[in-house]
């Protein structure tokens, strides 16, 4: 069965396998397997994005990230969603932004709808939606259990990375590695604390989008800290990344906030490389304490971690990538997803996890 997918990302955020952000990688990995198996694919997306499908460009909007630029960004989503379900067939919209009410489609076309952040981010009618043909996806089991109860969610399809673009290599630097949004959120300020209590370097790779509060977050908490060897590496490429991952000691995520995945953890033991991160929403389901990494609580326990990091085994790390990680299975979930909405046969949600989950 063929199928023309229209992917939709966040109206401020542009679409790659190099973003920093985790919606718009999985996006790209989607886009890329739709094209790689044979299907349509067509990514609504900022100008500037890059996908293997068919483009639908927006205006990318102007700094600073302001309610307003939000907003015109939201009705310039509506109008070019509104033209392509017009103008093109499409089988399934996947939707992929926290703010996919403000351009929710009219009935009339299955939505599959991914909730990449924690639930108490989206607002209490997401979970609750009456619309026809609309399929609410997780992506980890703590994110689902974190939910209420009687929220109408179908299914948890896990995310995935591309294993075969990060692997191990015999040697590890002096220094070790975050990546991510530098945002208040991600506490990266904690890793470069526990960096230098443990007396390592850190590089931090990352984009500091143009939000008046991210930005005073890099000024007053990441650049007085970088110093005793630590760098800020700004937005790292695939090459490049690969090549830090493999080589650090061990990543950090010191997020202070519950994440409900991480490609980055996933992609650094995909490189043999062990993830020391808070104990905090899904990286409890990510890293196996004492085996592919260190669970953690505070800088202190994050610094004598990375002390400990060298205990690690690789080849384990890269083992639990290989059986647990895999974009393939990810897109096969998503394309089974896809099919069975197309043919309006997913009749409850238990149905649904029994076949893909």
């Amino acid at each position: 069965m063929r199928l023309t997918v229209l992917n939709v990302g966040y109206p401020l955020a542009q679409v790659s396998s190099s973003t920093a952000g985790g919606a718009e990688q999985v996006l790209a990995i989607l886009d890329a397997g739709l094209v790689r198996a044979g299907h349509g694919s067509i990514v609504l997306a900022p100008e500037g994005s890059c996908c293997r499908g068919r483009l639908i460009p927006t205006p990318l909007s102007a700094s600073p990230l302001t309610h307003a630029a939000r907003h015109r960004a939201q009705t310039q989503y509506r109008k070019a969603l509104a033209e392509a379900l017009a103008r093109f067939s499409i089988d399934v919209v996947h939707l992929h932004g926290i703010d996919f009410l403000e351009y929710l489609p009219h009935a009339g076309t299955p939505v599959v709808v991914t909730l990449h952040l924690p639930p108490e981010w989206y607002p209490p009618e997401v979970f609750q939606l009456r619309r026809p043909e609309t399929y609410i996806v997780c992506v980890s089991q703590w994110q689902r259990r974190s939910a209420s109860p009687h929220a109408r969610i179908h299914c948890v399809i896990e995310n995935g990375v591309l294993l075969d673009r990060f692997q191990p290599t015999r040697k590890k630097g002096n220094y070790v590695v975050s990546m991510g949004r530098i945002c208040p959120e991600k506490g990266f300020h904690l890793a470069m604390d526990a960096a230098e209590q443990a007396g390592v370097r850190l590089l931090l790779g990352g984009a500091v989008y143009p939000y008046p509060v991210h930005q005073a977050y890099f000024e007053q908490l990441i650049r007085p800290r970088l110093k005793y060897g630590h760098r800020f590496l700004g937005t790292v490429g695939n090459g490049r990344k690969r090549s830090l991952l493999a080589g650090a000691k061990c990543l950090l995520i010191p997020s202070l906030v519950p994440e409900t995945s991480s490609l980055v953890a996933m992609e650094a033991m995909a490189c043999g490389t062990p993830v020391i991160a808070y104990r905090k929403g899904a990286l409890n389901e990510l890293v196996q304490h004492g085996r592919t990494g260190f669970l953690v609580n505070n800088v202190a326990e994050m610094a004598d971690a990375i002390s400990a990091a060298g205990e690690i085994d690789s080849a384990l790390c890269r083992r639990e990538a290989e059986s647990r990680f895999s974009s393939e299975g990810m897109i096969e979930k998503y394309v089974a997803l896809y099919e069975q909405a197309a043919r309006s046969e997913m009749s409850q949600p238990e149905e649904l996890t029994e076949v893909l989950c």
